[in-house]
């Protein structure tokens, strides 16, 4: 199963996790896990809620009764006029400063403090599988660096209050085990949301993306626009970016389900993070997804240098890479230089084809693909273990020795290629 993201209210630990919930078909068993985990003083409310007519669930966390609260600090003059904030935030770790610098002249009093590896302590003692333990420990591994890298300080002097720390940890749980629930291969998503304006923290007011947000995001497609208020939150980003394999369009899909998670926030715009359920086999097997081929001509470059541009692309997450001759104008022979990407790697490609060629500009163009499902499996022979690439949809069975073995076997025997290749073909 696959699951599309639509980001367009940006994205927090709770929307995340209540839209995930809505997709589960066993919402009871997934209640029955939380409640199982032992978080200290944590308490979980399932709610439904409607914004703008939709709707759909929150979820909130309490710790000691407690909610962690968010605080956007109004424009004067600007914004959209329509943003009502509410006791109660929809996000936990950053929204009203739960992150914050270690300072030894605290007194004694003060409310209890989780450092980095306190967290990780918590997360370890859950009982959890371990792919759900693998990807929490993850997510948190991405907020903890960015929040180092903001404050210019090691990643033990990160701090996070009682509030804030558990409810962070209690959503970023939640999450990962509703992936786990679902079944979930892949997840895509649409460019994000950030909003606009400022946000009150423990540190003071602060700019909005929020600077581990911000830094969290460095390399996705993200926008502003109207409405003022923090609409992606670290946590969410980092949710996003753990879990999120490219940023785009939602490509043509069958949803099976929908669900809506909500924020507590009113704008003029449903204030929820859409999540679109999906077995993508169409054509009786296979997998749909888009990708961007990014161009440029070039007519004054050797062939060597053009070569060692493919190993750079590739080297730097290119799908694929590839040249074509061409005619260009006043009958200059030239080659057009071709490389397949995910959407959130667009920009880097383009400036490396820039960067690294003679071309003046790159052309981008959307496309759809279809694509067999792909595994590889060991076969042993008597010329030594070989990998088999097999590829399975639309009907359609194939399978293909791996060049690289079936080459190193033919050498090392001192029998021809062919051989070698026959001889794994057999044994399947």
């Amino acid at each position: 199963m696959k699951v599309y993201l639509e980001c367009n209210m940006g994205a927090s630990g709770d929307m995340f996790m209540s839209a995930l919930y809505e997709l589960l078909p066993d919402k009871d068993g997934f209640r029955a896990k939380m409640e199982r985990l032992g978080l200290p003083g944590v308490t979980f409310e399932y709610a439904d809620s409607v914004k703008c007519g939709i709707k759909g669930t929150h979820i909130s966390v309490k710790v000691g009764g407690e909610e962690e609260k968010s605080e956007d600090v109004p424009a004067h003059g600007h914004g959209d006029g329509h943003s009502h904030i509410h006791p109660g935030g929809e996000e936990h770790h950053h929204r009203s400063g739960a992150i914050r610098i270690k300072n030894h002249n605290e007194h004694s009093h003060s409310a209890r403090r989780y450092g980095y590896e306190d967290i990780l302590g918590v997360i370890r003692g859950l009982d959890l599988p371990d792919n759900v333990l693998e990807d929490a420990l993850g997510v948190y591994k991405i907020i903890g660096e960015a929040e180092a890298a903001v404050h210019d300080v090691p990643l033990e002097s990160i701090h996070l209050h009682e509030v804030g720390a558990l409810d962070a940890v209690a959503d970023v749980v939640g999450c990962c085990l509703c992936v786990n629930m679902l079944g979930v291969t892949e997840i895509t998503a649409s460019p994000i949301h950030v909003g606009a304006g400022s946000v009150r923290c423990e540190h003071g007011i602060l700019p909005v993306p929020a600077p581990a947000t911000a830094e969290i995001l460095k390399g996705a497609p993200i926008y502003g626009g109207s409405v003022a208020g923090e609409l992606c939150t670290p946590t969410g980003a980092a949710l996003l970016r753990h879990f999120v394999k490219s940023f785009g369009d939602m490509p043509p899909i069958t949803a099976e389900r929908i669900g809506c998670g909500m924020g507590t926030k009113d704008f003029e715009a449903a204030n929820c993070l859409r999540a679109f359920l999906y077995d993508d086999n169409a054509l009786g097997g296979g997998i749909r997804d888009i990708v961007y081929e990014i161009s440029c001509n070039l007519d004054d470059m050797t062939p060597e240098a053009v070569g060692a541009v493919f190993d750079v692309l590739l080297e730097n997450g290119a799908l694929d890479v590839f040249a074509v001759p061409i005619m260009m104008k006043k009958n200059r022979p030239a080659v057009m230089l071709s490389c397949l990407c995910a959407g959130d790697m667009r920009e880097s490609l383009a400036r490396l084809m820039i960067e690294h060629t003679s071309t003046l500009g790159v052309r981008i163009a959307e496309c759809g693909r279809y694509i067999m499902d792909r595994t590889v499996e060991v076969i042993p022979t008597k010329y030594g273990d070989i990998r088999v690439k097999n590829a399975s949809g639309f009907g359609v069975l194939k399978k293909k020795p791996e060049y690289e073995d079936v080459l190193a076997a033919s050498k090392l025997h001192n029998v021809p290629f062919s051989i070698v290749y026959e001889e794994t073909m057999r044994q399947r």
